[in-house]
């Protein structure tokens, strides 16, 4: 479960009229109760609400949401209740979550919180149209709400409008010069315009102002490379020592010290710190339960399911799917294709998995075939037109738009399915390299497998297994981009992603790093600088340090 609280939530519930004994007013009899009653019913309802917020603060979720469901089951309709449920669910699942806030928006049409929190649920799931209508309104009830101001600045930012975040952030920072979200929020869209010296201005008086001092030096230090120590690592290393660091500035804090280490080639202190991050998040993965996924996917999805669904679908072209590890190369191959006029790189789309997630496609299922056999001819059409018009809302004359999300390489079944035409390019690289890329990164949660190096190795292995069997299912079909070789000769791969496209070649993909428009990953600093060779063989840098890594690996670890 996810912690995060909506924006301004104590502010909310301080604005609520209250009673002489500290809790909020009761809500008015309800039509058909005695007056009593309704008045008993509306203070029981308070004060597990006042209960289940105070949980909320205390990180005790699970019994948020059980009291949560006592005033529900008791009052169905009432909008604070459904409001702490989208809260617990953000995060573990965003999909009721955003029923729950929509339910709250329901109720009171005219809360601003509500609204704000329903655009940002909209936001997680990548449905940006929806979150901007929602965000926008929260800003036509309260025009100063700083929350509202960063959240609708993000979705331009992921939305590839980051010009259009500056003036949101420049207004918050009006309003409010050190709030966290302003300063950092205003370094992300100068970022994704590629405007990094400004960018680190705005973090650099984050760190001055202690406004999120864990991200702004992370942040910061992804910014250039050095190459003699800088007066920021004692600071970091002092950050650390600080009394009080909540997991999340602890994290941050390491990998921002574990990154200037790597720069100054002092390794084994550079790994030190990363292990130390990984063992600050505490994640834990199950690689049984992955591998009955792995297994049951390759049982679900035959060529024999294919071919008596061949009529299934949208013939589009359009969509395109870059697929693979993380760090694998997703962004620059995006970059790369998308600075050719009739691409649009789209980023890192949650939209086939919230289809998959609906339907019974989930790592945890314990049968796949059934939720296959639920996709008809009929829904397969209907899912495939609306995912369609989902990415057309991004770029409405683009020939071809690529969604980036690199784990959709577990849902190449359910998305030929969709669009039976689709390309789908698969970038892969040196496992080692591949593996060790993404340790040396913070990922979320739901990136458990990152948590330690035979984790790691393990999953790799499951996530090469797969992907050889969808490369036995569709021969030919998808396009592999190594890493290695995309780097040794740039011009020839480049070439050959952009006929595999079945475009004309544009010279503009040869200058990636000088294309206009936002980048949010990981890889936002790197995508802005021409193709380097640095990253060929890193891991050897670190080979004492991985061995658990490589027995993980078995026979893919090239060494």
């Amino acid at each position: 479960m996810n912690n995060r609280l909506p924006p301004a939530w104590s502010k909310h519930l301080k604005s609520t009229a209250k009673s002489k004994s500290g809790l909020p007013r009761p809500a008015l009899a309800q039509p058909g109760l005695p007056k009593s009653s309704s008045f008993a019913r509306a203070q029981a309802d308070s004060l597990l609400l006042k209960q289940a917020y105070e949980h909320q603060q205390a990180k005790r979720l699970g019994e948020a949401q059980d009291l949560c469901l006592q005033v529900l089951e008791r009052t169905p309709n009432h909008p604070l209740a459904l409001y702490i449920m989208g809260t617990v669910c953000l995060g573990y699942d965003d999909e009721a979550s955003l029923r729950y806030f929509a339910r709250a928006v329901g109720e009171e049409p005219r809360n601003p919180y509500y609204h704000l929190s329903l655009g940002e649920a909209y936001d997680r799931l990548s449905e940006f149209s929806a979150a901007i209508k929602h965000i926008l309104y929260a800003l036509e009830l309260q025009p100063g709400l700083i929350e509202a101001l960063c959240a609708l600045g993000r979705v331009y930012t992921q939305f590839d409008k980051p010009d259009l975040a500056l003036p949101l952030y420049e207004k918050a920072l009006k309003i409010n010069r050190d709030h966290p979200k302003a300063r950092i929020g205003m370094a992300a869209a100068l970022t994704g315009l590629g405007r990094m010296e400004e960018a680190g201005v705005y973090l650099k008086e984050s760190i001055e102002h202690r406004v999120d001092v864990g991200a702004a030096y992370y942040d910061l230090v992804q910014s250039r490379k050095f190459t003699e120590e800088p007066v920021e690592l004692q600071s970091i290393l002092r950050e650390l020592d600080s009394p009080g660091l909540k997991s999340e500035a602890v994290q941050s804090l390491h990998y921002a010290a574990g990154k200037v280490l790597n720069d100054l080639k002092r390794y084994a202190e550079a790994f030190h710190h990363f292990n130390e991050a990984k063992q600050a998040a505490g994640y834990k993965f199950d690689i049984n339960q992955y591998r009955r996924f792995v297994d049951l996917t390759i049982e679900t999805f035959t060529p024999d399911l294919f071919a008596e669904r061949s009529s299934y679908g949208n013939p589009s072209q359009a969509p395109v799917f870059v697929v693979g590890m993380p760090r694998s190369g997703t962004t620059l191959t995006e970059q790369i294709c998308a600075s050719h006029p009739d691409v649009h790189g789209a980023g890192e789309l949650s939209k086939l998995w919230r289809v998959a997630n609906a339907i019974g496609l989930k790592t945890s299922a314990s049968d796949l075939g059934k939720p296959v056999a639920t996709i008809t001819q009929g829904l397969s059409k209907t899912l495939a037109e609306e995912h369609l018009s989902y990415l057309r809302e991004r770029a409405p004359t683009a020939q071809r738009i690529i969604d980036k999300m690199p784990h959709n390489f577990e849902l190449i079944g359910l998305l030929t399915l969709l669009f039976p035409n689709a390309r789908i390019i698969h970038c892969r690289r040196d496992a080692i390299d591949n593996c060790v890329s993404c340790f040396v990164l913070p990922f979320s949660s739901a990136h458990s497998y990152n948590t330690n190096l035979r984790a790691l190795g393990l999953y790799y292995r499951e996530y090469d297994r797969l992907m050889r069997h969808w490369n036995e299912v569709f021969p030919g079909r998808i396009f592999e981009n190594r890493y290695e070789t995309l780097v040794e000769d740039q011009e020839a791969q480049s070439r050959r992603l952009i006929d595999y496209l079945g475009l004309p070649w544009d010279d503009a993909c040869l200058r990636f790093f000088d294309r206009e428009g936002a980048v949010t990953t990981p890889s936002r600093w790197q995508v802005r600088q021409p193709i380097y060779k640095s990253s060929v063989k890193r891991w050897k840098n670190y080979e004492s340090e991985i061995q658990p890594l490589i027995e993980a690996l078995g026979d893919l670890a090239d060494v």
